[in-house]
């Protein structure tokens, strides 16, 4: 059962063509706002935007990359979407890679995706002339975002675009007029994971639009709306619901200065719409609280809160003004995605009338399966499917939960060159997310964790980390943890529960008055304990490591579990666990 279709939406069959309809549409109205120094900003609108990559485009087959990879890596900024765009409506396809990655791992990358160009910010430069001077898979041209001109063989994208303009205006058509195959690879993007063990998903324009589409049907969101750009571009959910959707409609987008600039960027230029992760949602719940207790006016907020819990979003901000205008006073929808949202802090920002909507969504579904909306919303569900999405759950356990399967034209091509992970995942045109989920008899959609994540238990009971993680979470002072099964005699099945915690010495000190590693642990072991006393008796979390050390995670925020049960096992030996019996 899907969100019912409540929006007009512009009808669009590859990224050209969408690109087409909507710089027609909205010529005029700004695309980027980019900021050039304090209090002075760059207006980009709509049209210019479209001439750059009809130029960019033109320039790249000029070069001899007609049909070739060329990979796009840096900062979010808006040569990094020009040069996306000039490749994949009409050059070639299109690598988006992971600005975090070490260069051992993106020479690797640029190996296996066999690319020969390159767009890469400053920072890039030394690894990727070294990249092409050792002679690394295919690698011809580098292309700078930075550089104003052509030099040290390296060139300009700035200087390609009006090189290519020039072509244009000499009669060159060849990327203006090249013909999009909608149903071909046109987008090759690595699972996040080490570098062997990363897949490369196959997109096609049909799988980005029909995204595009059903999102726009679904979501009030129009040309009047500025979007935040934080989430790494090379991602999809920041690449579909962020960047391309922003131009889809016409909308304009802005670049964030830093995680910790959010809350003034977002007063900055107006913003209305952001796409992101539970974390940065968090973060700026914790943010706005500390404001409210630095006023006094704590109590009165969460007694307002509960007066207000029944009425709409529209009453709820016009009665939390203070707190809407703390974020610029003109959020229109939130969405997070990437990872589980704590349902605690869904409920705290709806109950200010902040529109936080949870969407969910896999880089090999391009990505949204599902999304709440403002009619469409349950707490702690990721929403309905949307419009042309179908899911269900099989394999059910008795408490109705299953592995979520999804069947729709937003599903990827395939895992390119690896046939038999293809063949395991892709199943009678059906996708296995590995996601374990349970659906309601309304249709909205449950996540309830990792398929290879969940902790089996001798009694046969299943423990969700995340949902753990959670709670955990919500302890004053946890910045974030890692819950992991722990064998504990030489019977495998004979498992306990152990949890990592990440803690802010600071505000452990303040907010228990407290001091030194021993006190420390004693008092948040003691807040385990009555955690513990909460949850059935076989959840409960028998030992605990504590430590001041994020955990590994992805450039999305999601924890790499694997990684980080190496990481324990190996500092087993000094671990500072103790049991909770």
């Amino acid at each position: 059962m899907t969100s019912e279709k409540k929006q007009d939406y512009m009808k669009i069959t590859n990224l050209k063509d969408m690109l087409k309809k909507s710089g027609k549409e909205y010529a005029q109205k700004t695309a980027y706002q980019i900021k050039i120094g304090e209090g002075k900003y760059r207006n980009i609108n709509h049209k210019e935007v479209r001439e750059m990559i009809d130029g960019l485009g033109t320039a790249l087959i000029n070069m001899g990359l007609k049909g070739k990879r060329i990979a796009v890596i840096g900062e979010n900024r808006w040569e990094w979407e020009i040069a996306y765009l000039s490749i994949v409506c009409g050059t070639g396809i299109v690598v988006p890679l992971d600005k975090s990655l070490p260069a051992n791992e993106l020479k690797s990358l640029i190996e296996r995706s066999e690319i020969e160009a390159i767009f890469y910010s400053k920072k890039y430069e030394t690894m990727l002339e070294s990249a092409k001077n050792e002679g690394v898979g295919k690698l011809k041209h580098l292309i700078s975002m930075d550089l104003e001109q052509h030099g040290n063989g390296i060139y300009a994208e700035k200087e390609l675009i009006e090189v290519g303009k020039e072509l244009i205006k000499q009669g060159n058509k060849e990327f203006i007029n090249a013909e999009i195959d909608n149903e071909q690879m046109s987008i090759m993007l690595f699972t996040s994971g080490t570098t062997s063990a990363s897949k490369i998903v196959a997109l096609s324009h049909k799988n980005l639009c029909s995204n595009l589409m059903d999102i726009a049907s679904i979501l009030e969101v129009d040309c009047n709306d500025v979007f935040l750009s934080f989430l790494p571009l090379h991602h999809v959910f920041e690449c579909t619901v962020g960047f391309l959707f922003a131009l889809y409609k016409g909308a304009k987008t802005v670049f964030c200065d830093g995680m910790r600039h959010i809350p003034e960027n977002m007063r900055e230029y107006k913003v209305t719409v952001m796409a992101s992760v539970p974390a940065i949602y968090e973060k700026i719940f914790k943010i706005i609280r500390k404001q409210i207790q630095k006023q006094g006016k704590l109590e009165e907020i969460l007694q307002k809160e509960e007066q207000y819990r029944n009425h709409t979003m529209e009453e709820k901000k016009k009665a939390f003004q203070e707190i809407h205008d703390m974020l610029g006073g003109n959020v229109k929808l939130l969405i997070s995605g990437a990872a589980s949202l704590d349902s605690g802090i869904e409920e705290k920002y709806r109950l200010l009338g902040l529109n936080l909507v949870q969407g969910y969504g896999l880089t090999e579904t391009s990505p949204v399966i599902a999304i709440g909306t403002k009619q469409y919303y349950k707490l702690g569900s990721i929403g309905k499917t949307v419009p042309s999405v179908k899911a269900k759950v099989v394999n059910v356990n008795q408490e109705g939960i299953g592995e979520l399967i999804v069947q729709g034209p937003n599903i990827m091509l395939e895992y390119f060159g690896n046939r038999a992970e293809t063949k395991k995942a892709l199943v009678d045109g059906w996708f296995y997310t590995g996601d374990l989920a349970r659906i309601d008899e309304e249709g909205y959609i449950f996540i309830c964790g990792r398929k290879k994540s969940v902790i089996v238990l001798k009694n046969g009971k299943n423990i969700f980390p995340e949902e753990m993680e959670n709670l955990i979470n919500r302890i004053e002072g946890i910045e974030e943890s890692f819950v992991f099964g722990k064998q504990m005699s030489e019977d495998k099945n004979d498992i306990k529960i152990f949890a990592k915690l990440v803690y802010n010495q600071e505000i452990v000190e303040n907010t228990y008055k407290v001091q030194g590693e021993e006190s420390i642990y004693q008092v948040i072991n003691e807040k385990i304990k009555e955690l513990n006393k909460t949850m059935p008796h076989y959840k409960a979390i028998k030992g605990i490591i504590l430590t001041q050390e994020p955990l590994i995670k992805t450039t999305t925020n999601k924890i790499k579990r694997q990684n980080n049960l190496e990481q324990i096992r190996k500092e087993e030996a000094n671990a500072t666990g103790k049991s909770n019996n």
